[in-house]
Order: C-alpha cells, then structure tokens, then sequence
C-alpha cells in the first residue's frame, strides 16, 4: 500500500515522502496514530501544495532573518552594571538582559537564540553570537560598563 508520510519515522522516511509499506502496518498502526495517510490523487495534491507553501514561508523567514541580521551586524549592545574594585560586576550578563536591551532598540530577539561567547564577569567587551535562523547567525559586540 502506497502512502504519505505525515511525520519524521526512523526507518521508513521522513514527512512527506510517499512510501509502500504492508497493508496490516498501515491500517493498525500508521493511519490510528496519525503518522501517514493514503496516497490517493487528492491526496497526494494536497501534499504537494503543503509542500510548495512550506517552502514558500520558509524562505520568508530566511529573508526576514537576513534583514534583521543586516541591521544587527555593526551594533554594540551597551549593558550597564554596578561594579566592585578591580571592574569586577556584581552578577553576570545573561542573555535575558541582552534581549531586553535589544528590545529597547526595536528588536524582538528570544533570549534563548543569543549566545555569549565568554562568561561576562568583568567590565569589557565581549562578543556574542545571535542565531536568527538556522542559516543565519550574527556576530555582535558587547559592551559591559558601569551604571
């Protein structure tokens, strides 16, 4: 029996793919669970406008990564903090703070999707990587003075 798979399954392929598999697998397993359905013509259109409109929105984001990634790339991000002698902060930097900063500045960035590349203890400067996409990453610089 021909069918189309609507999920990732080890060993038989991944969403999308139109695969044969025995009758009694498909009718007691696949379709209950939800993992495929037949491959009849209607069908298989459907998955093909699925497919053509998936990529469709992927692409969107790549680009709207890729503007916001052309505005991010000559930024310095200024964090104040309080400081003891020797520069060294109270806390650290985490990137929760980096998120809030950029958010006063327009950007609506998770803070999971921002990396330090160093622990920030002391004043400096410090880089950082923000990842907006998959494929698109940005370096920025961060500034850590006191308040």
């Amino acid at each position: 029996m021909k069918i189309i798979l609507k999920e990732n399954l080890k060993n038989l392929g991944t969403q999308g793919d139109v695969v044969n598999v025995k009758d009694g697998y498909a009718n007691n397993f696949l379709f209950p669970k939800g993992y495929a359905v037949m491959a009849t013509s209607s069908n298989l259109k459907i998955q093909q406008e699925n497919t053509r409109q998936g990529t469709l929105k992927r692409e969107k984001m790549k680009n709207d990564a890729l503007d916001i990634s052309e505005r991010l790339k000559d930024m310095t991000i200024t964090i104040g903090m309080k400081a003891g002698s020797n520069d060294k902060i109270f806390g650290s930097v985490t990137p929760l703070q980096i998120s809030q900063v950029l958010k006063t500045k327009g950007f609506e960035i998770d803070r999971r999707k921002i990396e330090i590349l160093d622990d920030i203890k002391t004043l400096g400067t410090y880089k950082g990587v923000i990842h907006l996409h998959r494929d698109v990453a940005v370096n920025v610089v961060i500034d850590v003075v006191t308040e």
